[in-house]
């Protein structure tokens, strides 16, 4: 009677486990399948104005992009406050890879020169690719009066603080490159700043300021037009690009040890998968090397880079501490 019993319970047993087990296969049956990274446009947050170097090179990479991974990557300019205003939106967006944002130099020496940032630096952040490195120009107007490095030199010299430059942001790679300039040189030249490139490059054209340290990106067709003179390039060679080739870098214009380049680079919300950010850089790697990435941005001086998340991060640790080390020298304020 005893084993007929326990027979029993083991059949229930049995039963009961069969039934859990039809019940979840059921479950999971009606559950609908996770959609496959990406199912819908990406936002790719560009912290300036529309039509600077930043934006360019943003538009780019997103239609390339886009391609590659199926979705249309939709930019959305959210200028201001150097760059920590569509920075902070991005910092402050879900962790799912449909948000991401074009960093600048910006990125790594506002912690340096802002002395309360929105967001954690150091934790808010999913570095994805470095898309490029580019020289800063040193331009002026077609009609201006300054035809070189020395005359830029000297007329800050005579008449301090009549000069002045235009950038587009504090904290941005046209500011620094501009504060760096003044302090090599011993010069005062008025620091006006822009909520992004377009707006600066307008004044500039139109002689509300005298001069910028622009991206070569946001400049370059300006440039080749003849709408504005270049007169230096900030890198510690002279740039490959067609229309900057000729044009001289600042330190061999008589401000020796003078190097200030500039960069643009993807980065996620901290948190963000890592099989998404895998696709991510996979998608952006080959973006940038299409014919049609290529042909559009190594016109206008930017090097093309690529790489691993880790590869971008290890660079822009690199960046932040030597700017950190160029704002303390310099004594470089946001104001």
């Amino acid at each position: 009677m005893q084993s007929t019993t326990t027979l029993a319970r083991a059949g229930n047993a049995l039963l009961l486990s069969i039934a859990c087990a039809a019940a979840a296969a059921a479950s999971l049956a009606a559950m609908p399948a996770r959609a496959a990274f990406p199912d819908k446009p990406i936002k790719l947050v560009v912290p300036f104005a529309p039509g600077g170097g930043t934006d360019l090179v943003a538009r780019t990479v997103a239609i390339t992009m886009g391609q590659e991974l199926g979705q249309p990557v939709i930019i959305d300019n959210k200028p201001g406050a150097g760059t920590i205003i569509g920075t902070d939106a991005v910092a402050k967006s879900a962790p799912d890879g449909y948000t991401m944002v074009m960093a600048t130099v910006a990125h790594v020496v506002n912690p340096s020169i802002q002395p309360k940032l929105p967001y954690n630096h150091d934790k808010a952040f999913a570095p994805v690719m470095l898309v490029g490195i580019s020289p800063n120009v040193l331009v002026v107007r077609a009609d201006s009066p300054l035809k070189s490095v020395k005359d830029l030199i000297d007329t800050a010299r005579k008449d301090p603080g009549k000069l002045s430059f235009a950038s587009q942001g504090a904290g941005t790679s046209a500011h620094l490159a501009g504060e760096l300039f003044k302090n090599l040189t011993k010069t005062h030249i008025t620091h006006i700043p822009y909520r992004g490139a377009g707006p600066a490059i307008t004044d500039l054209l139109g002689g509300q300021v005298d001069v910028m340290f622009a991206t070569a990106a946001a400049v370059g067709t300006f440039v080749e037009s003849g709408k504005l003179r270049a007169l230096a390039v900030t890198t510690a060679t002279r740039s490959a690009a067609p229309a900057l080739a000729k044009v001289p870098t600042i330190a061999e214009s008589g401000v020796p040890g003078y190097v200030a380049d500039s960069w643009y680079g993807l980065y996620a919300p901290a948190g963000t998968p890592a099989e998404v950010i895998a696709r991510l850089n996979a998608a952006a790697k080959k973006a940038v090397q299409t014919e049609a990435f290529r042909k559009r941005v190594e016109s206008e001086g930017l090097v093309i880079q690529g790489g691993s998340p880790q590869d971008f991060d290890k660079y822009a640790k690199g960046e932040e501490a030597r700017w950190r080390k160029v704002v303390k020298e310099n004594n470089i304020t946001a104001e």
